[in-house]
């Protein structure tokens, strides 16, 4: 029973040592550390459009803005107002050649000067814009539009055979006049083009062009789905004569 009772009093004694021991520690202090705030990224004012521009249409004012731009996402080719202070007046009545979406940075090479053409503005560099003689007979009953893929028929007149030439050439222009001895039934003249405008490439060119001149061209309308279509044919070559020689254009 002593024994027993000297452990009853030791375990109370220390309890009661633990007790007093968490009592007086001191109490524990955290210590919060708050990040700076990251720096605002450097920003610079680039041009842009503030509308959605169309090929064809004129910069104004009222379609660019200055809109400050991550110095960091920068592109040389973009305009910036420390390089061109002067652009919003500069570059008001230049002609848009490609489509550019709000708040699409404008570049020089997006735009035209306001003196040349309609059709000069839209052309790529490097095309060449050339005309043939259509008819709603050649043209696909009359269907083919601006923007659309057609592939260039040749049909010699002795042989009377027609090949394929050109391929996914685009339709830049179709020449709409109206013919008033063709009427609907509601009394509205029909139209119909007279001439058909592609964008060829400078041997395109040269290729239509003597074509042209020994027989009869046709365009077949491409389906929108081929005209990713790139890929190179062989047809039978079409023989000029350049300076008094005669030479070979190869076709594609």
């Amino acid at each position: 029973m002593l024994r027993v009772a000297l452990l009853l009093v030791a375990l109370t004694t220390g309890i009661a040592a633990a007790w007093l021991a968490v009592r007086m520690r001191p109490p524990t202090v955290t210590t919060v550390v708050q990040a700076e705030p990251a720096a605002p990224p450097s920003m610079q004012d680039v041009l842009v459009a503030s509308a959605e521009l169309r090929p064809t249409q004129v910069l104004s004012s009222e379609n660019i803005r200055w809109q400050p731009w991550p110095e960091s996402a920068l592109n040389p080719v973009y305009i910036t107002r420390p390089g061109r202070p002067d652009a919003l007046e500069t570059l008001t009545g230049s002609i848009v050649r490609n489509r550019m979406s709000l708040g699409e940075p404008i570049r020089e090479a997006n735009l035209a000067s306001r003196h040349v053409g309609f059709l000069a503005a839209i052309l790529p560099t490097g095309k060449r814009a050339v005309a043939v003689r259509i008819s709603a007979e050649n043209t696909a009953g009359g269907f083919i539009l601006p923007n659309d893929r057609v592939d260039v028929l040749h049909t010699e007149g002795q042989e009377n055979v027609s090949r394929t030439i050109l391929w996914n050439i685009p339709v830049l222009a179709i020449d709409q006049i109206v013919d008033e001895r063709s009427k609907d039934e509601k009394g509205k003249a029909t139209v119909i083009g007279k001439t058909a405008t592609l964008e060829l490439d400078p041997q395109q060119a040269e290729i239509l062009i003597a074509a042209q001149a020994k027989g009869t061209i046709s365009l077949s309308l491409r389906s929108a789905a081929d005209n990713d279509d790139h890929s190179k044919r062989t047809t039978p070559n079409i023989r000029v004569i350049r300076g008094g020689r005669a030479e070979v254009l190869r076709t594609r």
